[in-house]
């Protein structure tokens, strides 16, 4: 007999599942549900993870997520997508987004409750990336402002709060650009093959013309002529006679043949005499030496010599504050310690914990009747009544205690807006203060992107002929918050520039902990600790779009297992809402985020355990220790 589920969630889940596959006109369809982020393939959907408290949000996500993935499986055909898909990122990116938004515009004429389902997700979308505090057409992506505005038109609903905001900054000039051509979205909207070739010339009115590639019903028509040209020419007896007599030529004069490959000898030999001579001048140098050839420059990572980046000139490395005013810095903290408010009970005692283990393992010991030493004035009792008993001193043991300097490694990426990046920050703080009385060392990094998809890197590119696999193609920021020696109170200010608008943007996981790791392992500390806290895995789509699709991951994989192999730094990681798990030997995943500071710190106190097996324990490490 089996035994029933006491999860109340699962219910809905096995629900929403089937309602999913009835949605998707597919029985053989699989329906999962997980924390790393929702997916699609031909015969599966991955939805977004349903904690047992069945949260709204968390529901409505769900619900929005398994019919936009339906409708997709339903009224998208991949071939008709690969057929006309462009060859350029941007153009790619607004091909894909209207292509989209043209199934879900569908799908609410078929199915109206879905339009309402997918409002939620979208919302959820833009609140999680923060659209709602772009101010600017710039930081707006114009892929997602060109599928917004398509379902606008379409479906005639209002976008939700956020989204209408990325739509609106780049309305008037869709608008502008495609003239008329918007007033005939009704009429393509029902047949794939047709809204392709609408998009692609959407595409060519938004200035990415040179990104479409071969128009593919060209290239049928150019096929079909040569086809009908090759059958021409066979059915002209005068053109197969003229072809046999140049045969006959070709074989009747076995002289001529002779002479060209006789030239054709000479002129090698004269080829071949005149590199002997120049190699001779080369080897008749003064110093009897052959010229150098310049070394071949060092790979840009030393964790995989493959790795490469198109250019680096627009990368930075700056502290927090230079990346706003003083009154700004002062404004963000203040907002800042509002957020910390509600959590200042909850966090400042699992500090003080942390605390008292670390103060616990510094605590002073001594060894008692030494000849040489300190005076044990506790002992002088022995002396007076006996005045020959000798003088007793004592000796303060070594603590086991090392040096130790504690880096926090924060994802600054867009997808931490929000809740996450508010939690992370407040934590990083607290942490901050409390090693540093426990006399630890703590050094506070963030990482992001200067811009969205690609910066002047891409622009570079772009400039320069779009070079086949330019490696990584963004412009990094990475921020110091808190350098190692700077103390807690001169820096407070600078974690509040975390709830700056426009801040977080993309993330590449891999160069960012090389950076900490390369800043660590030059620290004089005898423990270094490294803890990266992300929620989910390197995404750069202006990297992506030209290179392998795991080109980003593998590297973050060889960067962890470099620093892993070289042991100059203990690794650890947190995930937010996503498995990391798969990267890092030593982490843990929470699928909600008010669970990271008691992440943190019990992480951090594992660390600084001395019984090395409750520390494995704690650590979650899959080596049982004897």
């Amino acid at each position: 007999m089996i035994k029933p589920s006491d999860n109340p969630a699962d219910p809905f889940k096995k629900a929403l599942a089937e309602a999913t596959k009835v949605m998707a006109d597919d029985p053989d369809l699989t329906v999962s549900f997980s924390v790393d982020p929702p997916g699609l393939t031909a015969d599966s959907v991955r939805l977004p993870q349903i904690s047992r408290r069945m949260t709204r949000d968390e529901v409505l996500l769900a619900r929005g997520t398994a019919d936009a993935f339906a409708l997709r499986h339903k009224f998208h055909d991949p071939k008709v997508a690969a057929r006309y898909m462009p060859q350029g990122a941007m153009a790619r990116d607004i091909y894909d987004a209207m292509e989209t938004a043209r199934v879900e515009a569908v799908g609410a004429v078929h199915m109206p409750g879905t339009a309402g389902n997918i409002d939620a997700k979208i919302g959820s979308d833009a609140r999680r990336k923060g659209y709602d505090q772009i101010r600017t057409a710039a930081d707006a992506p114009l892929s997602v402002a060109a599928g917004y505005l398509i379902r606008h038109l379409a479906t005639g609903r209002d976008l939700p709060a956020g989204a209408d905001n990325v739509m609106n900054l780049w309305r008037g000039f869709i608008e502008n650009q495609a003239g008329s051509r918007l007033d005939d979205i009704q009429e393509v909207l029902s047949d794939q093959k047709t809204f392709a070739k609408f998009a692609r010339s959407l595409i060519q009115d938004l200035g990415y013309g040179d990104q479409l590639g071969d128009d593919p019903d060209q290239a049928d028509e150019d096929q079909e002529n040569e086809a009908e040209e090759g059958s021409d020419d066979q059915d002209d007896p005068d053109s197969q006679g003229e072809d046999q007599s140049d045969s006959d030529d070709a074989e009747a004069s076995p002289e001529q043949a002779q002479d060209d490959e006789q030239d054709a000898s000479q002129a090698q030999v004269s080829m071949d005499a005149d590199a002997d001579a120049e190699q001779s001048e080369e080897t008749e140098m003064p110093d009897g030496e052959a010229p150098h050839e310049p070394p071949s420059p060092a790979p840009y990572s030393a964790a995989d010599p493959n790795y490469k980046v198109y250019k680096t000139d627009f990368d930075e490395e700056i502290p927090a504050e230079q990346l706003a005013e003083p009154a700004e810095l002062e404004r963000l903290r203040a907002y800042l310690d509002q957020q910390l408010e509600p959590l200042k009970g909850a966090v400042s005692r699992l500090a003080n914990k942390l605390q008292r283990r670390l103060q616990a393992q510094q605590s002073r010991s001594w060894e008692f009747d030494r000849e040489e030493g300190i005076l044990d004035a506790g002992r002088l009792a022995r002396v007076v009544a006996n005045p020959t008993t000798p003088l007793s001193f004592k000796v303060e043991k070594d603590t086991e205690f090392r040096d130790t300097c504690v880096t926090l490694l924060l994802d600054n990426s867009g997808s931490m807006r929000g809740r996450p990046i508010s939690i992370a920050a407040i934590c990083a703080d607290v942490l901050a203060r409390t090693l540093e009385r426990c006399a630890v060392k703590v050094e506070i990094l963030g990482f992001t992107t200067r811009a969205w998809k690609g910066g002047m890197s891409r622009e570079k590119w772009l400039g320069e002929g779009r070079p086949a696999q330019p490696g990584r193609l963004n412009d990094l920021r990475h921020i110091i918050y808190k350098s190692a020696d700077a103390p807690w109170r001169r820096t407070r200010e600078n974690l509040g520039l975390m709830m700056k608008e426009g801040l977080l943007k993309e993330n590449i996981d891999g160069e960012a902990l090389e950076w900490a790791h390369r800043r660590m392992v030059n620290r004089p500390e005898q423990r270094k600790v490294l803890m990266v806290i992300s929620d989910g895995a390197p995404v750069d789509d202006s990297t992506l779009s030209v290179n392998p699709a795991n080109y980003l991951e593998k590297h973050l994989r060889d960067v962890i297992a470099m620093v892993e192999k070289r042991k100059a730094v203990e690794l650890i990681a947190i995930g937010i809402g996503h498995d990391v798990t798969r990267y890092y030997d030593r982490a843990v995943t929470i699928t909600d985020v008010e669970q990271l500071a008691g992440a943190m710190t019990e992480q951090l106190a594992a660390l600084f355990d001395t019984d090395p097996r409750k520390r494995a324990r704690m650590l979650g490490m899959n080596k049982v220790m004897r």
